[in-house]
């Protein structure tokens, strides 16, 4: 189908044709998809094998695809792989996490984590061949120096952040996603502007040769969804 385009009070529009399926081929697709993307786990046991940097290039363009408010695209991605600033923000976060641990976080918290048996101790910050640190645009900022608003900021980034797993796992590599509570030290050590914001640490790369996960069962369809 040839393509046309078009302008709409002024603005410029362009043809759009999603490929369809038959019903079979749909129940098929989103069957496969399903029990791939039910595979993902999240990994805190990594290797240090290096991984091609195109590789982490292609799996954040995939991110960058997701919706934002009024296509905002209110991202930015940090990439870290030197050692030395690796081993900066794993003392910065295991000194949070310690606080965190021994009286920020509630007893109810700690047993809750117990299953999953993790503690302030974060050396897969420094073993992960990449560091992807997702910031937040609280507002863009004008030649000029003015601010420019964004919109649906945390929205926007929790998809993108969902796109940017399925691109990892699609790749064949595992993560993480670490929430170091505050964050505000990877603001200093990466040297970002005042209207950025970390928002997600996600180390990336390949699972050790020997990897554990906790053994978790995720909720079925009937307690997750309900048609109306």
């Amino acid at each position: 189908m040839k393509s046309t385009t078009k302008e709409i009070n002024g603005f410029p529009f362009e043809s759009y044709r999603h490929e369809e399926y038959t019903t079979e081929q749909m129940r098929h697709r989103s069957q496969e998809f399903y029990q791939w993307l039910n595979q993902r786990r999240t990994v805190r046991d990594f290797s240090n094998r290096p991984v091609p940097v195109d590789v982490i290039n292609q799996i954040i363009l995939a991110a960058s695809t997701a919706p934002s408010g009024a296509h905002k695209q209110p991202w930015t991605f940090v990439v870290v792989t030197d050692a030395a600033v690796k081993k900066q923000i794993r003392e910065a976060a295991e000194k949070e996490e310690y606080d965190s641990y021994h009286g920020r976080m509630s007893d109810e918290w700690i047993e809750d984590l117990k299953p999953l048996q993790t503690d302030w101790t974060k050396e897969f910050l420094e073993t992960a061949p990449y560091l992807i640190v997702v910031f937040k645009k609280a507002y863009d900022i004008r030649h000029d120096g003015s601010k420019r608003n964004n919109y649906y900021v945390n929205e926007s980034l929790g998809i993108a952040c969902g796109f940017l797993l399925a691109a990892i796992h699609h790749a064949g590599l595992v993560a993480l996603t670490h929430t170091p509570s505050p964050m505000n030290f990877l603001t200093k050590i990466l040297k970002r502007p005042e209207n950025e914001r970390p928002f997600l640490l996600i180390p990336v790369g390949y699972g050790a040769d020997e990897t554990f996960v906790p053994k978790l069962t995720r909720k079925p369809l009937s307690e997750i969804v309900q048609y109306i």
